[in-house]
């Protein structure tokens, strides 16, 4: 395969970007290599600089439901340009997205739009601590909620130990205020609690954890959650950057029946442009200035390009329902093939998978929170994420990475994708 280009650009960009890239997974050091330069995408495929062409399992890390390029979400942004791309000031969009945000998801009665990610769930933290008069959070342990200081924070030597910083930069003053405990562990939450009573401002989770690779919440934990953070005056916030829109109309918590007082979303609500959004009970949301005392401000929130984007893909999942069947469908088609390859060959890896989200874990053990997803051998995920690449597979740089399928992967291309599996794991493993 042909990478110079990709080469020559990777060289150049080490010059003026740190580390060459603007987000550290890109960089591929998790996997061995060098990144490729995408030219283009479309429907199921991406293209590098170099004419590569790729089956594509990230979909823009997971907002790209309906594959990239598509042609709504296009013509939707082609016209709001010829408006302007930015004004600073409120647009009719703004309110008809979250009018239908509001309808679509279970716990958000009021919505405010920001442009990431991070800023939601950096705001939706700065909110439950207004709204409760209480510092402290808890967040689970390999639970990523973006960049921001009180997110990036490791776990102690137990449950209760107070956080230490987990990037230069982030401060032990930050650090201690964040409290982590293990994904699917309600006892660890019970002890959180008693160590620090009617300190707790809020708990912050992903229901169903991509960035850890994928893991499924036991039976009855989130609702169990639910119980606890009601019991103590709790702001339960549930990270659906990932899930949100995904899983389902309503996320994650439409699927498991348990509402959250907070919701936190990403991308998709902009069709995969730079967008976030966080909302959920009226009575809380109301503390959001200029309603409010919490500030949160930003110039760029609600972009009408954005704005237009988003209402174009959600209004298609909220019309269509078979976009979920076909999800569905694609998600168990691909998860079944690499057990029945694997099994096959002998081997018995890890095969998470919900809807059209989807992880291998290159370990015989179950994978269910972060010290299990820990088990796999990364190693050996390196030398199958080159070995699917040269076969024209482009998968996540990780392996604590989430697949995110679209409905572009029709039957013929997921064949493609186990035909492609099962030879690089006879490669990789010698077999």
């Amino acid at each position: 395969m042909n990478i110079s280009q990709s080469k020559v650009l990777f060289s150049k960009a080490q010059n003026f970007i740190p580390g060459g890239v603007n987000s550290p997974v890109r960089a591929f050091r998790a996997v061995g290599g060098e990144p490729l330069f995408i030219k283009k995408a479309e429907g199921a495929f991406l293209y590098d600089e170099d004419g590569n062409k790729f089956i594509e399992l990230i979909n823009s890390w997971g907002p790209m439901l309906l594959g990239h390029n598509h042609p709504k979400v296009k013509q939707a942004v082609i016209e709001a340009m010829e408006d302007g791309t930015s004004f600073g000031a409120p647009t009719a969009r703004e309110v008809e997205i979250a009018e239908l945000i509001v309808s679509m998801v279970p716990s958000i009665e009021k919505v405010r739009m920001v442009n990431s990610g991070t800023e939601a769930t950096m705001s939706a933290i700065r909110v439950a601590r207004g709204f409760t008069g209480r510092d402290k959070f808890i967040k689970m342990e390999g639970h990523y909620h973006g960049h921001g200081d009180s997110f990036l924070i490791a776990a102690g030597s137990g449950a209760m130990t107070m956080g230490d910083p987990d990037s230069p930069g982030v401060t032990k003053g930050t650090a201690k205020d964040t409290l982590i405990a293990p994904y699917n562990n309600l006892e660890a939450i019970e002890e959180l609690i008693a160590a620090n009573p009617g300190e707790i401002a809020a708990l912050i989770l992903e229901p169903v954890p991509g960035n850890m690779g994928l893991c499924l919440p036991k039976e009855g934990y989130l609702q169990g959650l639910r119980d606890i953070c009601t019991r103590e005056g709790i702001v339960l916030i549930f990270d659906e950057v990932m899930t949100g829109f995904r899983l389902a109309k309503g996320g994650a918590q439409e699927v498991f029946g348990v509402t959250p007082d907070m919701t936190t979303l990403g991308k998709i609500i902009g069709g995969g442009m730079p967008v976030g959004a966080y909302g959920g009970k009226r009575e809380i949301m109301e503390f959001v200035s200029p309603a409010g005392p919490v500030y949160q401000a930003g110039t760029l929130s609600g972009n009408p390009i954005a704005m237009a984007a988003g209402l174009a893909m959600l209004n298609h999942l909220n019309t269509d329902p078979t976009v979920y069947d076909e999800l569905t469908h694609i998600g168990s088609k691909l998860a079944k093939g690499i057990k029945s390859v694997n099994e096959e060959l002998g081997l018995n890896y890890t095969v998470n998978s919900f809807g059209s989200m989807c992880s291998m874990f290159f370990t015989d053990k179950p994978v269910f929170d972060f010290e299990s997803a820990k088990s796999s051998d990364t190693a050996l995920f390196g030398k199958y994420f080159q070995a699917m690449l040269k076969r024209g597979v482009y998968l996540a740089p990780s392996q604590f990475e989430s697949l995110f399928l679209s409905t572009a992967l029709k039957d013929e291309l997921i064949d493609q994708i186990l035909a492609a599996h099962k030879e690089a794991m006879v490669e990789i493993l010698g077999l």
